[in-house]
């Protein structure tokens, strides 16, 4: 018996007793040089990967998580495609493989994607996962028409599918809420134009909370194209909008969070004179603006039509109250259309930057018979 057929017979032994060694195995993959077990090896695994449905999601979780961290995590991935051990863990990848995202053209496909996106994502377990499954509502929302290969929505749908994955792997409420909100939202950052206001910028930070740093590193990840002048442009796109994200948190960390004068502005348009009800309704205010309900330093009559709504000022007119309403605009969109969901599908309400579904490795907006030289068609 050659050592080949040794190693391979001491691992069936202990693949027999505990199907989870095939993960371990991987984990070995992505921390030890990304180099494969022998060929024996790896048809053992394969024989025994579907008793791995078996094993518990702790135990589950734990294994893929070495995995996941390791510096060669996509050699692991592909082995684990190769032991078919990817079908029983997740069908929602294998079906990536192979997955064109635009026809007539050489792309990878969305499985080799994902395993770059893993690799060069910064080492924080949350984010990897997100990493893992950020494009595998692809599959189902993947459409053609005469302009190509489109995934309207693939994000949204992408996190619903996260719903009936988590329960295999243990995690945690809060955890599994990290990653299906960078899952669903992995687009965002891309939307991003030096036009956006200020106002759009702090509705997008408002927005993304605390998943904010989660989710620039994986918009960094997600950039996997070879042309080197798109890569720059897409990393300074990202940085342009974390700089300014942070230089307005800084300043309105240094500004009262209501303008000067809203207090007058109430007693005037409520007809209301100097009170302790005025007092209250600019607590309201500030409450409002620190629970992300209002934006900080707006017009007065943004204020004043919110309190209006919320029926906060006794005696007030019904007639009254219908015209400071109106003349406070729509309280919940601001007058500045270029934030976080312009660009979207009219009837997919899931963020993405062009209504095709655009990522920024695929262009997949481009008509398959375009020049694929041309810039402007890459932007159909």
């Amino acid at each position: 018996m050659s050592g080949a057929d040794t190693a391979a017979a001491r691992v069936r032994g202990l693949v027999e007793a505990d199907p989870v060694v095939v993960l371990e195995i991987a984990g070995a993959i992505a921390n030890e040089a990304g180099r494969w077990p022998p060929d024996a090896i790896t048809d053992v695994c394969g024989e025994h990967t579907v008793r791995l449905a078996d094993a518990s999601p702790a135990r589950l979780r734990s294994a893929l998580e070495h995995v996941l961290m390791g510096r060669d995590v996509d050699q692991a991935l592909e082995w684990l495609r190769a032991t078919r051990a990817l079908d029983v863990l997740f069908p929602e990848l294998a079906a990536t493989v192979d997955l064109v995202q635009e026809e007539g053209r050489q792309h990878k496909d969305v499985w080799a994607h994902t395993k770059q996106v893993v690799r060069q994502t910064v080492g924080r377990p949350l984010v990897r996962w997100a990493a893992l499954l950020h494009d595998i509502g692809k599959v189902p929302t993947r459409t053609y028409t005469a302009d190509g290969v489109h995934f309207h929505g693939h994000a949204e749908v992408g996190a619903r599918m996260f719903d009936k994955i988590h329960g295999r792997f243990g995690f945690a409420r809060d955890e599994r809420q990290t990653i299906r909100f960078l899952v669903k939202h992995h687009l965002r950052t891309n939307q991003y134009s030096e036009q956006w206001t200020d106002s759009a910028v702090r509705r997008f930070h408002r927005e993304m909370g605390p998943h904010m740093k989660d989710l620039l590193d994986l918009s960094r990840a997600d950039i996997t194209s070879k042309r080197p002048g798109r890569r720059k442009m897409l990393l300074e796109q990202i940085s342009a909008l974390a700089d300014r994200v942070q230089l307005l948190a800084e300043q309105d960390a240094k500004l009262p969070p209501l303008p000067p004068g809203v207090g007058n502005a109430l007693m005037e348009a409520f007809e209301i004179p100097p009170s302790r009800l005025v007092g209250d309704l600019m607590r309201s205010l500030k409450t409002a603006i620190e629970g992300g309900e209002l934006e900080a330093r707006r017009e007065d009559a943004y204020y004043v039509a919110y309190l209006a709504r919320q029926n906060l000022v006794p005696g007030l007119a019904p007639e009254k109250r219908d015209a400071l309403i109106a003349a406070g605009g729509d309280l919940e969109a601001p007058d500045d259309d270029e934030g976080p969901h312009k660009g979207v599908d009219p009837d997919d309400p899931s963020p993405g930057v062009l209504a095709c579904g655009h990522d920024p490795e695929n262009d997949p907006c481009v008509h398959r018979d375009a020049d694929p030289d041309d810039p402007e068609l890459r932007r159909r």
